[in-house]
């Protein structure tokens, strides 16, 4: 069996951070573990409260997974402060990790910052170069590029410009715009459109990190990068598409979406 690990915060609603993660890993067949950064009091509204982890449990939590099962591939969330980013950099450096995918969950699908100003800084110098793909959404990449970006072509720009400050692949979502919910990949010098409908669902809670955790999951399998995307693409689109509804507030994605083909 595969093994995958996430590295976030946790959503005590289930809808996100490494809850999501751990559900999408399950769905895909790998065995999942994960490394906590971050205590959050959230649910689909917003994020109402956060409790870090200190460095120095992260980094342990980092030496019982490596130094015992250790990962085929790595997903990366939210981390909200630099010093935790640097002992994560570290620790994937110091046991040479592989099929890094980093989420640079920067702001939640609520509108709630996740990540503390001085960690942006640090987040591009110590674990985006690590990364084997980013997967920012519109405002990240705004935020990582420092344009904006209202249309696909502004999409391209963007991928471009963050892609020739990191050596690995960006991954530009596009949920945010309104008329398409296409993604880009910039990879290789290469732009990889993928073209999905738009889902009219209002339960988008998580999607960010099951997107990412299901690429991790697909690199674990072996696949190369661009077919990866695709069947996790594939993935969220069929999560979304299967309209679970729960609770008073938009109520999470349905990440027990149940696959197949990449397995």
């Amino acid at each position: 069996m595969k093994k995958v690990l996430t590295i976030a915060g946790s959503d005590c609603s289930g809808g996100a951070g490494i809850q999501a993660d751990l559900k999408t890993m399950t769905a895909h067949g790998v065995y999942g573990m994960s490394v906590i950064t971050a205590l959050t009091a959230q649910n689909t509204t917003g994020v109402y409260g956060v409790q870090e982890a200190t460095p120095e449990f992260v980094g342990q939590q980092l030496d019982c997974v490596f130094q015992d099962i250790r990962p085929d591939a790595v997903k990366i969330g939210m981390v909200s402060n630099a010093a935790i980013i640097r002992v994560i950099a570290q620790k994937l450096r110091d046991y040479h990790a592989e099929n890094i995918v980093v989420d640079p969950v920067m702001v939640a699908t609520s509108g709630s910052r996740l990540m503390q100003d001085e960690a942006v800084s640090t987040l591009r110098e110590q674990l985006l170069p690590l990364a084997c793909v980013i997967t920012p959404n519109i405002p990240e990449a705004e935020c990582l590029c420092g344009i904006s970006i209202e249309s696909t072509d502004g999409m391209l720009q963007a991928a471009r410009q963050i892609a020739g400050q990191i050596p690995g692949a960006v991954l530009v979502k596009g949920g945010h715009l309104t008329d398409t919910a296409d993604d880009l990949l910039y990879h290789d010098g290469q732009a990889h459109w993928y073209h999905a409908p738009r889902v009219n669902n209002p339960n988008t809670h998580g999607t960010g990190c099951t997107l990412s955790s299901a690429i991790a999951c697909q690199l674990a399998f072996g696949l190369p990068l661009p077919e990866a995307v695709r069947l996790a693409k594939k993935y969220i689109t069929g999560a979304l598409s299967s309209g679970l509804n729960l609770g008073k507030g938009s109520g999470p994605l349905n990440h027990c979406f149940a696959i197949g083909e990449g397995r």
